[in-house]
């Protein structure tokens, strides 16, 4: 069931400036962008076409990793930082799909991801979706809004895709990292996906230059190395970090699956 919740206020949009999550909703097939948006996502796409391809396998990711966290450690609360903008299989509608009764909490600051809220706040009359204003660099009150809805106590898969690309500072990720981690059960999963340079260094940072120089949040790429260390302390499950499209694939899509530049990996908290 829906979550009291007080009205939303008009946000915000600056539509001069490009912003990652309405370039994301274009290459996804999505009509929540404007011009600047569409006109970087093509400059973008005109020197690394398998953006694309990236933006299509994270999603991807998300949903084979909900579904298994919901299905097979039948984990039932979700708490997901930098959710962009909704577009089809949302966390809440994967995880509900599989468990009605699943909680689920995003946390987004962007102004037309707070003006899209109300169409994530509709789950299954069993479980709850709830929607936080708050940003990754704000994990205390991130976790202050969660635990309206979710019960830190047990269990949490953390989902963190293409957000954590956004803090430049290794430091500053670990700091974010042990307080959200920190205050989830033993038992809980973290979910990350994040933008490399190993399969092709020269042009990952072409893009990161020209997201830069002209769009926010800024762009940092990483290391598959950089990426894994993400999960220190934690128990990383297999097939590890790798490719999002190579992260338990459905066995009809074996052997027809080419990598992409967006690593993924999940790992639970002993």
């Amino acid at each position: 069931m829906p979550p009291e919740n007080p009205e939303i206020p008009e946000p915000k949009i600056d539509t001069a400036v490009p912003h990652n999550a309405r370039i994301w909703n274009y290459w996804l097939g999505g009509k929540d962008n404007y011009p600047v948006d569409r006109e970087m996502g093509e400059q973008i796409r005109s020197f690394f076409p398998e953006i694309v391809d990236n933006a299509i396998a994270d999603r991807a990711f998300l949903v084979r990793a909900v579904t298994y966290l919901a299905e097979e450690k039948g984990i039932r609360q979700f708490l997901d930082i930098g959710t962009g903008l909704p577009t089809h299989n949302n966390t809440h509608e994967v995880a509900q799909a599989v468990a009605p009764d699943a909680r689920v909490v995003y946390a987004d600051n962007d102004p037309l991801v707070l003006a899209h809220a109300r169409a994530l706040l509709t789950g299954s009359e069993q479980g709850a979706t709830d929607y936080v204003d708050a940003d990754l660099r704000d994990p205390d009150s991130i976790l202050s809004a969660a635990a309206k809805t979710l019960d830190l106590s047990q269990p949490v898969a953390l989902m963190l895709l293409g957000v954590v690309n956004f803090v430049a500072d290794d430091g500053e990720v670990r700091s974010i990292l042990d307080r959200l981690l920190g205050a989830l059960a033993p038992g809980s999963y973290l979910v990350v996906s994040h933008p490399t340079d190993d399969i092709d260094k020269e042009r990952a940072h072409q893009v990161a230059a020209a997201w830069n120089e002209k769009g926010t949040p800024k762009l940092t790429i990483r290391s598959a190395a950089g990426i894994e260390a993400l999960f220190e302390g934690l128990e990383l499950l297999e097939p590890g970090v790798v490719s999002c499209s190579l992260w338990r694939p459905e066995p009809a899509e074996v052997g027809s699956i080419r990598p992409v530049a967006e690593y993924g990996g999940v790992a639970r908290k002993p």
